[in-house]
């Protein structure tokens, strides 16, 4: 039970839009991750979905509007609306969902990440 660094963590994730967990709280999983581009337009049929910014700024898009976020500063995803982040430079953020969320929801693709993989 020791203090998580987010910095630290995010640092330590190898690869752009492949989400760590770092921690659980019930069946919610903290991921961190790092960003930069553009991801695929998908949706989470059931579940709500949190980014925090930890370094730098990513956006996350809809399709009739787009919210930026900088660092400090996170949104809330609602269950089923069809969205993507992006980055032009590389993010840092925390994701919260709950464990077992596939990252590209039903789209799929070369960005699906593995799921439950810590750091």
């Amino acid at each position: 039970m020791d203090a998580i660094n987010l910095l630290e963590k995010a640092g330590l994730v190898d690869a752009l839009w492949s989400p760590r967990v770092i921690g659980e709280l019930n069946d919610v999983q903290v991921k961190v991750a790092r960003i930069h581009g553009d991801f695929v337009w998908h949706d989470h049929e059931d579940t709500d979905e949190l980014f925090l910014v930890i370094q730098g700024s990513m956006r996350i898009e809809y399709r009739d509007k787009a919210v930026t976020l900088n660092e400090g500063e996170m949104h809330i995803v609602p269950k089923g609306i069809e969205h993507r982040t992006a980055a032009d430079e590389e993010c840092w953020c925390v994701i919260m969902e709950p464990r077992g969320v596939v990252n590209t929801g039903e789209a799929g693709g070369e960005l699906t990440a593995d799921n439950d993989v810590w750091v």
